[in-house]
């Protein structure tokens, strides 16, 4: 399948707006890796007039899927982890096409791991988590037992996310595969859940039981990137948070984030008057 492909990545890498071409071989026979295609093409551009361009192409029984994406979205692919087959294409991949060694530079940041990506997705995946699992407690609350479990279950991925970070590693396509691994206590969690015998109630009752302690041990650890972004400035409007590049990225999560961290005294609040007496405007900062 590489040279029938290969007139189409020759054509790409000719372009001096190209950065690097990546092939992706299907290992399995049904591959979540390559979406069941036998082979993707990952063109890498500095610039282009969409973010995202996919074409599919079919050679007898064989499909392949050539995905163009520019170095922007890339980059926003891996600080929010919303595309977990990114990192394994770019670490495992086959380059055909590298301009100025762009991926091998690429392969080797994520395989460090520099301190402050590994900061902000912590930082993003536990505000998820934490929207998750306050989500969850309510549904509890109200006897909403099936809603309730499906907020566990994703707070419990999120957690298992946070826990790979933790190790300075990325996510893997199969999450508990690793998790189960690296984190044996999460992974016991999930299990539990998932499939024990207990009545359904009484399994999300005492998940969130055990889940506390693995949450709450978490949260200094995860909130050290809102932190050292909110001691930038004596104090903050929630505007301002949104607005702020880096904590962008928190997007809907973010107010109830924050919330969450003032509750547990990592975040505090400043009350600044108003030109009402009963009304004060509520600023945010940190120690």
């Amino acid at each position: 399948m590489e040279a029938l492909l290969r007139p189409i990545y020759q054509e790409r890498a000719s372009d001096p707006n190209t950065l690097g071409i990546l092939h992706i071989q299907k290992k399995e026979k049904v591959s979540p890796l390559t979406d069941t295609f036998d082979s993707i093409l990952l063109v890498i551009t500095k610039d282009a007039e969409r973010p995202i361009f996919t074409k599919h192409y079919s050679y007898h029984d064989e499909k392949a899927a050539l995905h163009i994406i520019t170095e922007k979205q890339l980059q926003k692919w891996l600080t929010l982890g919303k595309n977990p087959k990114l990192v394994d294409w770019l670490l495992n991949g086959r380059i055909l096409f590298d301009r100025n060694e762009f991926i091998m530079h690429l392969k080797k940041e994520l395989d460090e791991f520099p301190e402050r990506g590994r900061k902000i997705r912590m930082g993003i995946e536990f505000a998820r988590l934490t929207r998750r699992y306050l989500e969850g407690k309510v549904f509890y609350d109200q006897q909403n037992y099936l809603d309730a479990y499906n907020e566990l279950i994703d707070s419990l991925h999120h957690l298992a996310r946070l826990a790979i970070f933790e190790r300075g590693m990325h996510p893997e396509v199969l999450v508990w595969k690793q998790v189960k691994v690296l984190d044996p206590a999460i992974y016991k969690l999930y299990d539990e859940l998932v499939s024990s015998s207990e009545p359904l109630q009484k399994r999300v009752e005492l998940l969130f039981l055990a889940s506390d302690f693995l949450i709450h041990s978490r949260t200094k650890e995860a909130a050290m990137h809102i932190k050292e972004v909110l001691a930038e400035k004596p104090y903050w409007s929630i505007q301002e948070i949104h607005e702020q590049e880096e904590l962008k990225n928190y997007s809907t999560d973010l107010e109830v984030y924050i919330e969450f961290l003032v509750e547990k005294g990592i975040i505090y609040i400043e009350e600044h008057e108003t030109k009402s007496s009963q009304i004060m405007h509520r600023y945010y900062r940190v120690m």
